[in-house]
């Protein structure tokens, strides 16, 4: 090779070094994501397998709010008995299945403070209303005035996500249910740290309507792996022709 031939490729090899760079951070970054997808579906997977297991066990009594520990008690299946405090129900905004697969209804989940028979109290989300039927005195034939017994899963307070709206909570306007937020708003005192998801009640025709926590989660993280680890093949592939390009033909 000519010693202008030779000048060339070192050029050309200096020359890959800025976008070999980039593709190297770029290719980094696909790469981890497509291993948190995979780490996620392991997690997912348990999650799911940790609540049919919960769900499916016997009630039991929640355990004293001290000791709650989300990781270890979240959707536990529990049985409490007492009377709701219906006058002080708080409506968060939410979603749930419809009659017609893929559609979904738009609506408020019920959120019933219930003053167990010792004399604490805790957060019950009794489960869904419709948007029509959001004042109470549409659904007076779902208020439960006697003392019940309420079975259901134990939930931890759901933080606010990043798009999610912040409440209002002089317009009684609720977007995540925040046990500490909504206690707060209705003056409610000390409550326990946790909510218990009302179990469906079989044959109900009235509203709220519990039950709707679903078992069957999304875990499409495998795919969405596959996605991220496909775009870094591409990545790698382009940029390998682009270098053997460059290289073979050091002066173009």
């Amino acid at each position: 090779m000519s010693p202008a031939g030779t000048l060339a490729r070192k050029a050309a090899w200096r020359d890959l070094i800025a976008p070999g760079l980039s593709a190297l951070i770029v290719l980094s970054i696909l790469l981890g994501l497509g291993f948190w997808q995979i780490a996620r579906k392991t997690e997912k997977e348990a999650l799911i397998g940790r609540i049919r297991e919960r769900s499916q066990s016997a009630p039991v009594a929640p355990p004293p709010p001290d000791v709650w520990n989300p990781v270890r008690d979240e959707f536990r299946h529990v049985r409490v008995t007492g009377r709701f405090l219906n006058d002080r129900e708080t409506l968060v905004h939410g979603l749930a299945p419809g009659d017609t697969p893929g559609r979904a209804l738009q609506g408020y989940y019920v959120l019933t403070p219930f003053r167990q028979a010792e004399g604490s109290t805790l957060l019950v989300n009794r489960g869904f209303v419709p948007t029509e039927l959001k004042a109470q005195e549409r659904r007076l034939g779902g208020l439960i005035t006697d003392e019940t017994i309420v079975t259901g899963l134990l939930r931890a307070s759901e933080p606010r996500g990043l798009f999610v709206p912040p409440p209002d909570a002089k317009r009684g306007e609720w977007f995540n249910r925040d046990i500490g937020g909504i206690a707060e708003a209705r003056s409610l005192g000390a409550v326990a740290p946790y909510l218990i998801e009302a179990d469906a009640v079989p044959g109900q025709t009235t509203w709220p309507r519990g039950g709707q926590l679903r078992i069957d989660l999304p875990n499409n993280h495998l795919q969405y792996a596959f996605t991220w680890f496909g775009i870094a093949a591409c990545l790698i592939g382009v940029f390998s022709v682009f270098a053997w390009r460059r290289l073979r033909d050091p002066v173009a």
